[in-house]
């Protein structure tokens, strides 16, 4: 296995999707697991890009937690940065969708949110050997919500800076899983403030920041070099690096939105890593990045599941070739 140039931390967790559409939970008869969890998503869709990776998280000593180990071995991800608590068990999250495939997370069954492995990532046992030779470290937000591995989300953090890893962050906002929501908001600013790259949806923008403008995002936290703004089927904005505009979001038959997001964080940061930031001072290299990372995106969207799905890199190419899209830089 090629050595990791991208490091996601975070949760691996089954999403149980409810298998019959447009039911609220309680009336929902039958669930399918599907391996899921943003950063877990993130590090597969970059392997099946090209850019190899490896994810840091905990998940329970439990036979979903062994489910999802071995998943991860088969999609190629480097898993020597996974943790086995030993009593808490593997989360899983409960998600109804409606007829047109956007998904609502409807909590965790009987288990309180506190109660799962994720919870627990242990600081003291983070593999450092990863993050010398990584460029990346990618995160989100949710494991903020708990004091022990937001411990360990803060050693990260000093590990990759002395080894001059760019820090990328979705913002993913899910109040189910915080305990108190109202804790988030300072929790989240303070990640940002620390980070170089951002993506975050209009509604996650409108709600924690009270903007959604990516260059006002990026002149409130004055470290960042690149905001992206998502929307669903609405354009993509940005502000990376000396790149600024909107490219549309493509439009495709849609079966599930879970991992959409996760899917233009891969195929974003598998550009920057193959292109390197100086290419960010090239506002159409910029553009045909965030062009490709919307094409990973819109592809997620065409199977059920977070990570299922394809697209390698070369049905990436050939998706936007039909689109009428020039690809000579991107690849």
């Amino acid at each position: 296995m090629n050595t990791a140039q991208v490091l996601c931390l975070g949760e691996l967790l089954f999403d149980c999707l409810a298998d019959k559409a447009g039911l609220p939970y309680d009336q929902v008869k039958s669930w399918t697991p599907y391996p899921g969890g943003a950063p877990a998503n993130v590090a597969c869709r970059l392997v099946k890009l090209g850019t190899p990776s490896a994810f840091i998280g905990s998940v329970g000593s439990d036979e979903a937690g062994d489910s999802l180990v071995n998943f991860l071995q088969e999609q190629q991800v480097d898993i020597q940065g996974i943790q086995r608590h030993a009593s808490a068990p593997t989360r899983q999250v409960y998600v109804i969708h409606s007829y047109n495939g956007d998904r609502y997370f409807a909590g965790f069954g009987e288990t309180d949110t506190t109660a799962f492995a994720d919870a627990y990532l242990d600081a003291a046992l983070l593999p450092i050997d990863l993050f010398r030779d990584a460029q990346y470290l990618v995160l989100g937000t949710l494991e903020l919500a708990y004091p022990q591995t937001q411990e360990a989300i803060h050693k990260a953090l000093e590990i990759a800076n002395q080894y001059h890893l760019k820090l990328v962050v979705d913002v993913n906002w899910r109040p189910v899983f915080w305990p108190d929501p109202e804790q988030a908001k300072p929790l989240i600013y303070d990640l940002l403030a620390q980070v170089d790259f951002v993506k975050v949806s209009d509604r996650e923008a409108e709600f924690l920041l009270d903007m959604t403008d990516p260059l006002a995002i990026r002149d409130r936290f004055p470290d960042l070099e690149g905001v992206v703004v998502t929307g669903g089927e609405k354009p993509i904005h940005y502000a990376i690096g000396e790149g600024e505009g909107s490219v549309p979001a493509f439009a495709v038959s849609v079966k599930d939105t879970i991992g959409v997001g996760d899917g233009f964080v891969a195929g974003w940061i598998h550009q920057l890593n193959r292109y390197q930031i100086s290419s960010l001072q090239d506002p159409q290299k910029v553009k045909e990045i965030v062009t490709y990372a919307a094409a990973v995106g819109a592809l997620t969207t065409v199977e059920p599941g977070a990570i299922a799905p394809e697209p390698t890199a070369k049905q990436v190419q050939t998706f936007l070739q039909e689109q009428g899209i020039t690809t000579d830089y991107l690849s």
